[in-house]
């Protein structure tokens, strides 16, 4: 059974009635405070359910984009924004980057000092890779 927001016009107070979808707009609503039949019906805040692709798209807005590359807070914001529509946590690596980006810190500052977040020097491949050191041909 749905329930309904109401305020009271005489004593401005705000109460919920459970109400079927027959009962609404046929029975009287009272106010349980003051028993005033002066009452509004307020509208409450209305979810509705997206697919993750367009939430997705919400957060690459290009406007935004291009403020995130001049503003390490609009980067930080963008990030903490990504994570709640994802439901997942930073972790506490990236947690302390977007801190930092929160204080005005540019992404290459933070890069100077945390040269590993990205994983750099754990088994990525460079230009000196040869069939010497991998056993497979290379070309590149």
């Amino acid at each position: 059974m749905p329930e309904y927001t109401f305020v009271c016009q005489d004593c401005n107070r705000v109460f919920n009635v459970r109400l079927s979808y027959a009962e609404y707009g046929k029975v009287p609503v009272h106010c349980p405070y003051c028993g005033s039949a002066r009452v509004e019906r307020r509208i409450r805040r209305v979810r509705f359910l997206r697919s993750f692709e367009s939430r997705l798209e919400d957060l690459a807005d290009p406007g935004s984009l291009e403020e995130m590359e001049r503003n390490p807070k609009a980067l930080a914001q963008m990030m903490r924004a990504m994570s709640a529509e994802m439901g997942e946590d930073l972790g506490p690596e990236l947690e302390e980057v977007v801190e930092r980006l929160e204080r005005g810190e540019s992404p290459e500052e933070i890069e100077k000092t945390m040269p590993d977040l990205l994983g750099e020097g754990e088994g990525t491949a460079t230009s000196e890779t040869t069939s010497e050191n991998t056993g497979e041909d290379f070309e590149g």
